[in-house]
């Protein structure tokens, strides 16, 4: 059956927790990537699409016509890959991994594995990188994290366009001020992920909630929830924190944003079949404390957002923005 697809929610959370529903303008997609820049969210790909959208966040405006601008088109068809701001300008955007679409040739063709988009002049560039790992080249299903130094952090992942799939458990770590990329190799017994969401916290901790994982005899298993995996970007090392609180369901491909005060919240996201087909998706809504490590679930009112999974969420102000997604209906 056709996937169905949304295109922009938003969630507002203060002592009230609602949805409010808005006109869907740009094509429905699904597996974009998104950055915050300032009051502009940008949207790039998804699927084979070359576009790039942005939301104008500047000034409040009507739900039923929200401020959809389309900037310059990419140079590939984009999807399954990672965005991050750098901090060093607040204007230069990272695009990471993913599966590239030559239109020309109609195939995935992997040219670079990074692209610099600069948001003032809207050019797109290719930045030489020393010492590049080439066992990232076909690497999708990731989510990058870059911290106030500009280091770039990318854990996991897993191949495309290959007829053997592999799943990754190494850290990549690009620092945009030098070029320079390194790669941590973990032991084996370490667990891969992929599909997963990477939070930055206050104290410099990567937080990795969800995804999926393959284990030593090539079973591929959903994570457990309640098992977060934190990487101390400071120290380079990994340690696993046990969430109490609520359960939640184990899901990949779920969306998370970080709170003023330090917490985590999720929305959506699915469980797969062994094919990684999705079968159920959810429309939930969960908060993980990351001083207790507990997870709860708010009371939500008003219209309810529909099931999504391979969205994107951004946090501005008091607004958990998310948009585009599938349901695979």
């Amino acid at each position: 059956m056709k996937p169905l697809y949304y295109t922009l929610f938003l969630v507002i959370f203060s002592s009230v927790h609602y949805f409010v529903i808005c006109q869907n303008v740009p094509s429905s997609r699904s597996s974009q990537a998104s950055t915050l820049v300032g009051t502009r969210l940008y949207f790039f790909g998804g699927g084979a699409s070359t576009e790039v959208w942005y939301l104008d966040l500047s000034n409040s405006f009507n739900i039923s016509t929200p401020p959809w601008h389309n900037d310059i088109v990419m140079p590939v068809g984009y999807s399954f890959g990672t965005s991050c701001l750098s901090p060093i300008d607040n204007s230069t955007i990272y695009l990471i991994g993913g599966r590239t679409w030559m239109a020309n040739t109609g195939n995935y063709l992997y040219l670079t594995s990074v692209y610099k988009f600069n948001s003032k002049t809207s050019q797109w560039t290719t930045p030489t990188i020393n010492n590049f790992n080439y066992n990232f080249t076909t690497r999708n299903e990731i989510q990058a994290v870059i911290n106030n130094n500009g280091k770039i952090f990318v854990f996991g992942g897993t191949n495309f366009n290959s007829q053997t799939i592999l799943y990754y458990n190494d850290m990549n770590v690009l620092d945009i001020t030098t070029m320079t990329w390194s790669t941590l190799n973990q032991s084996q017994s370490y667990i891969t992920n992929v599909d997963y969401t990477a939070t930055l916290l206050p104290n410099g901790n990567i937080a990795y909630v969800g995804g999926r994982s393959i284990s030593s005899s090539k079973v591929v298993n959903i994570t457990d929830m309640a098992k977060i995996q934190i990487f101390d970007t400071k120290s380079y090392t990994w340690s696993i924190k046990s969430a109490s609180g609520s359960t939640i369901a184990s899901r990949v491909s779920h969306s998370a944003v970080l709170t003023q005060d330090g917490n985590i919240i999720i929305y959506g996201g699915s469980l797969q079949n062994s094919s990684g087909y999705p079968v159920t998706v959810y429309s939930d809504i969960a908060v993980l404390n990351t001083s207790s490590w507990a997870w709860s679930i708010p009371s939500v009112s008003g219209t309810k957002a529909p099931p999504l999974t391979q969205h994107s969420a951004a946090l501005y102000k008091n607004y958990m923005i998310l948009a585009f997604g599938n349901n695979f209906n």
